[in-house]
């Protein structure tokens, strides 16, 4: 996963920081933005390992701090349910005009609630995921305790939550009651997945119940047996990542990976705005090469060279055993290291001047196995006959055609 931080602002003009979470062997099919739990923030844990968790499945996510909180800008006693909402708005656009427009929500505790009132009111939005959200946002008013009535009475009150003091205002509560999180389910049309534990002792499973009832078809319901609200678990958190992006792909256009048509052995594709990312198939099979980031690549596969290393060091591999099996010999592991001593940009410079240093592969093998010494000197000797290896020190020519279309 490649993740980098980055800001944008709300609707007031202040700066909210994000991070975005990217695949990192691929572009991302479509953007997600993640809104935390109350009081959380972009870098909780449940935030992040479920981001990630949808990025390893081909997502982009945005991931941040609501207004006052974390590293964004803002007081947060001047916020409120509202604002929230509003966050997402801002976030939403800032997604479509810099990479593209989110087509999914996620949103986690009573961020689960503010993803559904925004999606309501973002036009890309294809489906929305809650995960332990409760039926109403007024349900954040039972952990205010004892400060509830002095909000009422005198207008403010700090309460300590999560060990951190936090100011809250009557407008707070206010708007909380003015929303109705039933009726915005009822009339969303999009396609709603709930996701609850039983055993969540913060928000009761029954408000997983409420809204689930409230919502239209296409609408899912997940268990998270097992889970605690927060889901400060790794595994648990990744579950639900997985769990959410297998989900959304029903609902949510994936393009199918590109596929090259050709008998050829070996195909490369590139279009002229890809870089270095290319399209191999290689057999039967499909793969990328591309280069590092530090030349200009997007570093979603191997360079062309880390893939001729790799052709010898797994044709030694298979080779020693194919030997070691037809010997009778216990050789249970073998491991090929390869490494190439040029820089491929560098080779490119002198492509045209034909002056290229002699090519170098560094190969050190490791054997595990009851072997004597005599075997393991014989099989080295036999790693220098295998097939890669033999072509790449015997004298190769390479024909070049134009190819007709088919």
């Amino acid at each position: 996963m490649k993740s980098s931080k980055l800001t944008f602002t709300n609707k007031d003009g202040k700066e909210l920081a994000a991070r975005l979470d990217l695949p990192a062997d691929r572009d991302p099919h479509n953007f997600a933005i993640f809104a935390h739990c109350f009081t959380c923030t972009k870098d909780f844990s449940a935030v992040r390992n479920i981001s990630r968790a949808l990025a390893a499945e081909g997502f982009g996510v945005l991931r941040f701090d609501f207004t006052g909180l974390g590293d964004s800008d803002g007081d947060f006693s001047e916020t409120n349910f509202s604002s929230n909402i509003e966050d997402l708005y801002c976030a939403a656009r800032f997604l479509g005009e810099k990479y593209k427009a989110p087509s999914l929500l996620v949103g986690h505790s009573l961020g689960g609630a503010a993803v559904i009132f925004a999606a309501a009111e973002i036009d890309s939005i294809l489906a929305v995921a809650t995960i332990g959200a409760p039926s109403n946002p007024t349900h954040v008013q039972k952990q205010l305790g004892d400060q509830l009535e002095k909000i009422h009475a005198d207008g403010e009150a700090e309460v300590e939550l999560a060990g951190r003091p936090f100011t809250f205002k009557r407008q707070f509560l206010e708007d909380l009651e003015e929303l109705s999180l039933p009726e915005v389910a009822k009339n969303l049309r999009k396609a709603l997945l709930i996701m609850h534990s039983p055993q969540d002792n913060t928000v009761s499973i029954d408000h997983a119940e409420k809204l689930y009832r409230a919502a239209h078809h296409p609408k899912s319901f997940v268990t998270l047996d097992g889970s605690e609200h927060l889901l400060i678990g790794k595994a648990n958190a990744a579950y639900v990542g997985k769990v959410i992006a297998g989900w959304a792909t029903r609902y949510i256009p994936v393009p199918a990976p590109e596929k090259i048509k050709s008998s050829n052995q070996v195909v490369a594709s590139l279009d002229d705005d890809d870089g270095f990312t290319t399209v191999l198939k290689l057999g039967s099979h499909y793969m990328k090469a591309d280069e590092p980031e530090r030349v200009g690549g997007n570093n979603y596969g191997p360079t062309p060279y880390e893939l001729l290393a790799g052709s010898l060091s797994a044709c030694t591999a298979m080779t020693l055993q194919m030997y070691a099996k037809r010997k009778k010999w216990n050789l249970e592991n073998v491991e090929v290291h390869t490494n190439y001593s040029r820089d491929y940009a560098t080779d490119c410079e002198a492509c045209e001047t034909d002056k290229a240093k002699i090519d170098t592969f560094s190969r050190e093998i490791s054997m595990e196995g009851d072997l004597d010494e005599k075997q393991i000197a014989r099989l080295l000797e036999i790693a220098d006959r295998c097939p890669v290896h033999k072509s790449l020190k015997s004298e190769t020519q390479i024909i070049t055609t134009l190819r007709e279309e088919d």
